[in-house]
């Protein structure tokens, strides 16, 4: 079955009625078609976030199987940079898989990806100890991360432009939502693992065998994802881009690299503003402030996690919510209402964690987890439509992965530093707040998207009664 039916509507003969002039082609989407590729991506998210959540929080572990230097604090450092090399080669895989993708198609790449990123993360759980190969243990480790972090330049920004070409126009936002519902199910599902492994397995077991199998688990996951991926086809809107090189009898021309980039500099900056205060503020709840709660406020680690964990769970419940949402107000009021919450309540909200007690903690991070659902369900389907089909993927790979690189994963790393340079422990809370003023400048220039078509697309609808509807209404 097509996935999407462009309906050409015929103009109106001469001894027709008088009627409006009307639009060339409309999409009919199909709604099977459309939760499958929703599930196909969300997939994708989930396994790299399963992996982020596992090898956050085993960190220690992994300190002592690949780094035994005898100094816990080397070890941990040694792990976590390792970590963070995945970021800092993400920006070069966005510039390959992302024009890649707007060369051969989406759904190709996002294979490829899936593939690479599943292979990855089971290698992990593969690779012998430091005990058994010496240094080429933490050299495998490396390369591995290397191996995902470059398949994850080009996952992101894949998926959004996957789900948002396929959805309908009307109910973008509510789609292009559960693919963050996929990665705080992911990251529930690696975090949660290590906390009952860690909870069930005695030290020595977990040091042995025990921390492999987290890592072995992505293999299934990513061939489950990879059916899902391989049994789609193309998107609507790539298809379209094909079906008028081949009207056209020409071969479709190669976007070039530069023209990803000067040619949707505009774009790609507003891109650059929303994707800083998005991963600011979430990688600094969901990464860094367990960290914080342990470190800076001697809060139990266990309890931290649950906590954590619990703020997560309630962001799923209201991820699809807030995605319909931003169907019907619009995704610049919903963003714009992120902005300003950040801003606003970011210190009070830190006030509440450094109170010391549950219930105040619970409620200054689960304050902070609904004004992260501003961005989590409003994104997939935001920063796609700031750029045209022919530079979609490639153009939203290169903004994403270079604001992702250069302030999300970084966000833990230069707090702690701010802290220990300053002894203010309220350095998280002015750090979202700065993040909270950016991306307010980037909400203010960008242009409202919600029930419109995406750049360079027709209209996208449900029906062929919409379609016929839509294609009737005067032209301006």
């Amino acid at each position: 079955m097509a996935s999407a039916t462009p309906v050409a509507l015929r103009k109106p003969e001469p001894s027709d009625a008088p009627l409006p002039e009307v639009t060339p082609e409309v999409t009919v989407t199909d709604p099977a078609m459309v939760k499958r590729a929703v599930k196909a991506a969300a997939l994708g998210n989930a396994m790299e976030w399963f992996d982020f959540g596992v090898y956050s929080y085993i960190a220690v572990t992994l300190g002592k199987v690949f780094f035994p230097s005898g100094n816990p604090t080397a070890q941990l450092l040694s792990t976590f940079g390792a970590f963070a090399a995945a970021f800092l080669i993400r920006p070069l895989g966005g510039m390959v898989f992302g024009p890649l993708g707007d060369r051969v198609g989406r759904q190709k790449v996002l294979a490829l990806t899936m593939i690479m990123m599943a292979a990855g993360t089971f290698a992990i759980g593969l690779i012998p100890s430091y005990a058994s190969i010496g240094v080429w243990a933490p050299v495998l480790l490396l390369a591995a991360r290397l191996v995902q972090g470059f398949s994850t330049g080009g996952e992101y920004a894949g998926a959004s432009t996957f789900i948002a070409e396929y959805a309908p126009d009307k109910k973008r936002g509510f789609f292009g939502s559960w693919l963050e519902f996929g990665t705080l199910a992911g990251y529930i599902g690696g975090a949660g693992l290590v906390t009952l492994m860690t909870a069930l397995l005695s030290s020595d077991d977990l040091l042995s065998w025990g921390w492999r199998i987290p890592f072995l688990i992505a293999g299934p996951m990513g061939l489950i994802g990879l059916y899902l991926r391989m049994k789609l086809e193309e998107t609507p809107a790539f298809a379209a881009e094909l079906e008028k090189a081949h009207q056209s009898e020409q071969t479709r021309a190669k976007v070039r690299l530069r023209d990803m980039v000067t040619g949707q500099w505009k774009a790609l900056l507003l891109c650059m503003g929303l994707v800083l205060v998005f991963n600011v503020t979430d990688y600094m709840l969901l990464s860094y402030m367990p960290s914080y709660l342990t470190s800076e406020l001697k809060y139990d680690e266990t309890h931290g996690l649950l906590v954590i964990l619990a703020v997560m769970a309630l962001m799923m419940c209201a991820q699809p919510f807030m995605g319909a949402l931003t169907d019907r107000v619009g995704r610049r009021p919903v963003i714009a209402a992120g902005c300003a919450g950040f801003f606003l309540f970011s210190v009070p909200a830190l006030l509440l964690i450094r109170n010391g007690s549950l219930w105040a903690i619970a409620l200054g991070l689960g304050a902070l987890g609904m004004l992260l659902v501003c961005f989590t369900a409003s994104m997939p389907s935001a920063l796609p439509a700031l750029f045209p089909t022919k530079v979609r993927y490639g153009s939203l790979s290169i903004g994403f992965n270079i604001s992702v690189s250069v302030f999300g994963g970084t966000t833990p790393l230069v707090v702690t530093a701010l802290i220990g340079a300053t002894g203010d422990k309220m350095m998280p809370a002015y750090y979202m707040m700065a993040a909270a003023v950016i991306g307010g400048i980037a909400v203010w220039y960008m242009t409202e998207s919600a029930r419109k078509p995406l750049p360079g697309s027709p209209p996208a609808v449900e029906t062929p009664a919409e379609a016929r509807t839509m294609a009737l209404r005067p032209t301006d």
